[in-house]
């Protein structure tokens, strides 16, 4: 191992060289202090303690902790590992862990060829992994396959809610792929934090994460905004000014409220997403960048194509990773978990404020949150929760403090199954408003036949649709 380490040094200097060994500790010293007086690096030893040199299962996890502290250490650092020195299992964990989870670059040193980087011409992922089982230890591919690259960047998404979970996965997958994301979503479900969540697990994690809210720009400032503009370009433009494209350029442009855009905006959008290309307003003069895009929106994108809203060939350029949150109404499981998490932070954040108090949820508040639809998601739980720790008086949110913190709202008439439970609520009513809809639509498919509309609508006969109608107090036109 040592002239292969020599030779590696001798071919490319590193700032840091992290060693796995399994030597005695005066023997390692001794190597590593030859190695300080010949290189400017700074050497780290690992004692490697292996049941065996082929127990995948063992070099992987030696081999993923070591890993681990090496980018938590030096995280604008890029990571390189060698794989001559070693057993062939030990290759071959380290292929596996450097391709599935850290972005890794390999080299390798020989009599041959003497030392090169060298680049593993597939992807591990989709090529490599599935015949793991067949050629090496099954344990190791269940370690690898089970958890999700860079998982530390997701933390700040709090859930145990199994659908959450996976389009976590999915998102961490997803941060080391240079793909487009969109993310679409109910407002207050979290897409800007799995937004932020994929740059920071991404390899552009050290440069800038842009967010744009793109509903907010005023028609006449979309270009500037995107492009940036120069000095006199319009009436206003005192000085140059960059875009968000420039400012994010190497790292992530994080497009919000990305159905907001209008058509002969979403033009010019996609000649930059194509080429990497684009012109400051003003400017005659190409500029280059290189972004990753991730957009998010709470529009059903291909419904604003067949309206004529939106442009299709954008969307499919956009339309990569594509991740669907779920509204919080659908994580029944992860309503108290987050109202946990939180309060936990609004004490934190109040801690410093005059009469503070650190506050827990009484048992009548927690029954509310659970069966409250939260229609405005983790953003309303949040501000509610905020809202009941400042008026409550004791250590203690009752019930009544948060039924007066939970600001009532009309009921969504088009979300027939999101409808509020958490307080009185007449079944009979929904029924009959489903029923009132359908017929009257039956009935003017037919023309008023109430003979016609009981069949379109299942009804097993005439005098039925009709006892229905009188009922209800359906107006006819017969």
């Amino acid at each position: 191992m040592v002239h292969v380490i020599v030779s590696i040094l001798d071919f490319h200097p590193f700032d840091h060289v992290y060693l796995l060994h399994n030597q005695k500790d005066k023997e390692t010293e001794a190597f590593v202090k030859k190695l300080e007086d010949k290189f400017d690096s700074t050497f780290v030893s690992i004692k490697a303690d292996l049941a065996s040199p082929i127990d995948f299962g063992d070099i992987y996890k030696t081999l993923d902790s070591a890993l681990a502290t090496a980018r938590d250490q030096l995280p604008n650092h890029q990571i390189n590992i060698q794989l001559t020195s070693g057993t062939p299992s030990m290759t071959a964990v380290s292929i596996l862990t450097g391709k599935t989870k850290y972005e890794v670059n390999f080299i390798q040193s020989s009599l041959q060829q003497g030392v090169q980087f060298i680049d593993i011409p597939f992807d591990i992922a989709a090529d490599f992994l599935p015949s793991v089982p067949e050629l090496l230890d099954k344990k190791l591919a269940s370690l690898v396959a089970s958890q999700p690259p860079t998982t530390a960047a997701f933390d700040s998404i709090v859930t145990e809610d199994p659908l959450m979970e996976r389009l976590k996965h999915k998102a961490a997958i997803l941060s080391l792929r240079d793909v487009p994301v969109l993310i679409n979503g109910e407002s207050g479900t979290g897409k800007e934090l799995f937004a932020r969540a994929i740059h920071n697990a991404s390899k552009r994690a050290s440069k800038p994460f842009v967010p744009l809210n793109c509903g907010a720009i005023p028609p006449e400032l979309i270009d500037s905004t995107l492009f940036g503009h120069t000095k006199g370009a319009f009436t206003g433009a005192s000085s140059d000014k960059k875009g968000v494209f420039a400012e994010a350029n190497h790292g992530t442009l994080f497009l919000d409220e990305f159905g907001e855009l209008p058509l002969d905006a979403q033009v010019r959008l996609l000649r930059v997403l194509q080429d990497g290309k684009y012109i400051p307003v003003g400017a005659s003069k190409e500029q280059v960048c290189d972004v990753r895009i991730v957009v998010a929106t709470n529009r059903n994108l291909p419904e604003e194509i067949a309206k004529g809203n939106f442009r299709e060939d954008l969307f499919y350029r956009v339309a990569i990773g594509i991740l669907a949150l779920p509204a919080l109404r659908e994580r029944s499981r992860d309503k108290w978990v987050l109202a946990q998490h939180l309060i936990e932070n609004i004490n934190r954040e109040t801690s410093s404020q005059p009469n503070h108090k650190d506050k827990i949820i009484s048992p009548g508040a927690k029954k509310i949150i659970l069966n409250h639809d939260w229609p405005g998601n983790v953003r309303e739980l949040y501000a509610t929760l905020l809202r009941a720790s400042l008026w409550g008086e004791s250590n203690r949110i009752s019930e009544d403090d948060l039924k007066e913190a939970i600001i009532k709202s009309s009921p969504r008439t088009n979300d027939i199954l999101g409808r509020d439970i958490s307080e009185a609520f007449d079944i009979n009513g929904v029924i009959q408003e489903v029923s009132v809809h359908y017929i009257k639509r039956a009935l003017a498919e037919v023309n008023g036949s109430k003979t016609k509309a009981s069949e379109l609508l299942g009804i097993k006969n005439y005098q039925t649709l009709n006892n229905w109608i009188e009922k209800y107090d359906i107006k006819t036109g017969s």
